[in-house]
């Protein structure tokens, strides 16, 4: 049996470094804020932030002729990458299982820079700081306890739908988003690795 006809959708941290070290590394996009990249991402790695991802398929579907391998905080935004090239027709994705944190966990190496909050510990933050407020205020104002529940509801729907509408909200504020991902940028520095590889 082939090594392809065998893979699943996701690959281990120890056997992406392995692939890394050996010098056969395969295309690795980072689907999170350009912030979080910024932050701490593998060497090598191409940024392109999931909403980017999602808009732009059809002109990447092109540029990704090998295995790719996404990657994000945790590997739940990996995921919903991975759908998205599949439903436009990519072939031979996988998720880094555990994401970056499982990838440093091992001490593999990143590329590190200004400290940042990641985009998980934003919404916690945030949902939390909402949760704890109205329910002090709603000790002495009617009903203002009914923000906190909407809250809870939103992170259940977050949660059974594995998406976050709060970190897509907070990924859109100056602090997260950075320089631009410019998507012809993405393309050209796909173009000219496909060039220097043999």
């Amino acid at each position: 049996m082939s090594e392809h006809s065998t893979q699943t959708a996701s690959i281990s941290p120890a056997a992406l470094h392995r692939l890394v070290e050996e010098g056969h590394a395969p295309r690795m996009l980072d689907v999170r804020t350009p912030a979080e990249f910024r932050t701490a991402h593998i060497p090598g790695s191409y940024n392109v932030p999931l909403a980017t991802l999602r808009e732009h398929r059809a002109e990447l579907l092109s540029h990704l002729d090998e295995e790719v391998v996404l990657v994000c905080r945790s590997g739940a935004r990996a995921e919903q990458a991975r759908q998205a090239l599949t439903e436009a027709g990519l072939p031979n994705l996988r998720v880094l299982e555990g994401g970056m944190n499982a990838w440093e966990a091992t001490g593999a190496p990143a590329n590190r820079g200004d400290e940042r909050w990641d985009m998980e510990r934003q919404v916690r933050l945030v949902a939390g700081s909402l949760v704890l407020v109205t329910g002090l205020v709603g000790v002495f104002v009617p009903g203002a306890h009914l923000i906190g529940t909407a809250v809870g509801a939103g992170l259940t729907y977050a949660a059974i739908s594995n998406s976050c509408a709060m970190g897509v909200l907070l990924s859109k504020l100056p602090y997260n988003r950075g320089p631009r991902t410019d998507i012809r940028t993405v393309i050209a520095e796909l173009q000219g690795d496909l060039r220097a590889k043999p």
